[in-house]
C-alpha cells in the first residue's frame, strides 16, 4: 500500500478546468439546515466532505450520514477515507443519526459508511439498525442506504432489505479491467451479485460510476450493460476527484458533453433513472431519482412520502453544464 501511495504522490495535482467549479446560491431551506446542523453540533458528510452540491441538496432537506466510524478496513484508491483499524462499534450510533434527521427535518436521507470486516457481521446490524431507528423517529423521510460489499453473503444482504430502505445501493465505481487495482479488497463481479440480490429482495437498486481514473470510452458501455443485466434500476455517474497527493492521479477530465452522451446511453439501456455529470455524487438529489423510479415502475408513493417527487433538470447534470457553454 505504501508503495502505491509513493507512485502516486511523484504525480503532480492536476489541475481543474473550468466546468469543475460551482457556483454558491444560498436559499431559505439551507440557512435553516445550517442553524440546525450548527446549533446541535450534528455531523453529516456534506459537510465534513466538503460537497459542492449542499446548497442545492440542502435545499431539498437531502442530506447524507457516514456510519461505523472514520476508519475503514478496505483501501480504494479513489477514497480519502483512512484505513486502519476501526474504533469499538457504537451501538448509540443508529439513534443518534435517526435524532439528527429528526433535528435537520429531512425528506430524504442517505446513510453510507466503512466498511466494517473487523465485526463478525461486516457492520451488517448497524446499517439496517440505522434504516429502522431512521423510519421510526421520522415517518416522512425517505432512507437510501448505501453499502460496502458485506462479502456477498445472502444473509447479509437480506439483512439490509428486510430494514426495507427506499433505495439499496452499493457502488460498483469502476470497470473490470482496472477494478482490481483501484478496489483491491472488493471484486466486480460480486459486485454486481449484490445489486442482484437487492433486485431480487425486491429493492430498487442503485449504483454508481467514477471517470476519469483510466477506464475507455467502450468499458464504460460495457459496464453500463453489466449493471443493468445485474438489475441495478439507477445509476450516477461522476468526475474522478484527487482527494490527496497520495491517491490515484486523474487520468483525464470528462467533458460535460460525454457525461450527457453516456447519460443517454444508460436511458436507452433502460435505467429508470439517470444522475451524470462532473460534480454529480451518488448521493446527489437521490430522493429525485427515488421518485422517478416509483413513477416509472408504477408503484404507489406511500402518503407520507408523497412530498418527495421527481425533480427537473438539476445544476450539476452534464446537460445542463452543455446548455451553459461548457
Amino acid at each position: 500500500m505504501l508503495r502505491v501511495e509513493a507512485k502516486n504522490a511523484a504525480v503532480p495535482v492536476e489541475r481543474k478546468p473550468e466546468w469543475m467549479r460551482t457556483k454558491v446560491k444560498m436559499g431559505p431551506e439551507f440557512a435553516d439546515m445550517k442553524k440546525r446542523v450548527g446549533g446541535k453540533g450534528l455531523h453529516t458528510v456534506c459537510e465534513e466532505a466538503g460537497c459542492p452540491n449542499i446548497f442545492e441538496c440542502w435545499e431539498d432537506r437531502e442530506a447524507t450520514f457516514l456510519i461505523g466510524g472514520s476508519a475503514c478496513t478496505r483501501r480504494c484508491d479513489f477514497c480519502e477515507i483512512d484505513t486502519g483499524r476501526p474504533a469499538p462499534l457504537d451501538e448509540a450510533e443508529p439513534l443518534q443519526v435517526a435524532e439528527s434527521v429528526r433535528e435537520m427535518q429531512l425528506r430524504y436521507a442517505t446513510v453510507t459508511g466503512v466498511a466494517r470486516d473487523d465485526l463478525p457481521d461486516g457492520g451488517v446490524w448497524l446499517y439496517a439498525e440505522t434504516i429502522r431507528q431512521i423510519h421510526q423517529l421520522n415517518p416522512g423521510t425517505g432512507v437510501e442506504i448505501l453499502i460496502p460489499d458485506f462479502s456477498g453473503k445472502p444473509e447479509n444482504i437480506a439483512a439490509i432489505c428486510e430494514a426495507k430502505p427506499e433505495v439499496f445501493a452499493h457502488n460498483v465505481e469502476t470497470v473490470p479491467r482496472i477494478f482490481r487495482r483501484i478496489r483491491p479488497a472488493f471484486r466486480y463481479e460480486r459486485s454486481m451479485d449484490v445489486l442482484t440480490q437487492g433486485r431480487n429482495h425486491g429493492m430498487i437498486t442503485k449504483s454508481n460510476l467514477i471517470l476519469g481514473m483510466g477506464e475507455t470510452r467502450e468499458e464504460i458501455s460495457e459496464a453500463l450493460q453489466d449493471l443493468h443485466d445485474a438489475g441495478c434500476d439507477l445509476l450516477t455517474i461522476t468526475q474522478y476527484l484527487r482527494p490527496t497527493p497520495r491517491h490515484l492521479p486523474v487520468d483525464r477530465w470528462v467533458k460535460p458533453q460525454e457525461f450527457m452522451e453516456i447519460s443517454e446511453e444508460a436511458e436507452e439501456i433502460g435505467f429508470l433513472g439517470v444522475m451524470s455529470g462532473p460534480l454529480v455524487r451518488s448521493s446527489y438529489r437521490a430522493g429525485s431519482l427515488w421518485a422517478k423510479a416509483m413513477q416509472k415502475k408504477g408503484w404507489p408513493v406511500p402518503e407520507e412520502l408523497a412530498h418527495i417527487e421527481p425533480s427537473g433538470q438539476t445544476k450539476q447534470e452534464a446537460a445542463t453544464l452543455v446548455a451553459a457553454g461548457f
